[in-house]
């Protein structure tokens, strides 16, 4: 299997294993696209977003895997707004200085945590769906 796809899974389980303020199941999608009606519930989708490579060494190349976790949910007021980014918060914060243990490749670091931005506005104004999108970026030498 694909190592961003075997990255993303990891995520996934990291999320589904975490403790946070809200009940949450995360999936891997390709295309977290939901109907309006869906997003009553809350979504938690990883998506894999992207491969750079580089060369580190003769030997050796710097792969780094970029994850995207969206959170989406249809909001009723600034009060339920402020639930989703206080968990957008706290995922990103349980990735920070983190790792996710990858099925055949062990223990991978976290090199960085993005929000940019925290959320979509127009989503909140056109259709009233919170959606922050967090991306992580790990890095594997091979």
């Amino acid at each position: 299997m694909s190592v961003l796809l075997l990255i993303a899974d990891a995520v996934v389980e990291s999320l589904n294993a975490a403790s946070l303020s809200q009940e949450l199941t995360a999936e891997r999608h390709y295309q977290p696209v939901f109907d309006l009606p869906e997003m009553v519930d809350l979504h938690v989708s990883v998506v894999p977003k992207g491969i750079e490579i580089l060369a580190s060494s003769r030997n050796q190349n710097q792969h780094d895997y970029a994850i995207d976790i969206g959170i989406q949910q249809k909001v009723a007021d600034d009060a339920e707004a402020d639930a989703l980014m206080t968990l957008a918060e706290e995922i990103a914060d349980h990735f920070r200085r983190g790792r996710v243990q990858v099925e055949g490749i062990g223990s991978i670091p976290v090199l960085k945590v993005g929000t940019e931005p925290v959320f979509a506005p127009e989503h909140l104004t056109e259709k009233r769906v919170f959606t922050s999108i967090i991306t992580l970026t790990f890095r594997v030498l091979r």
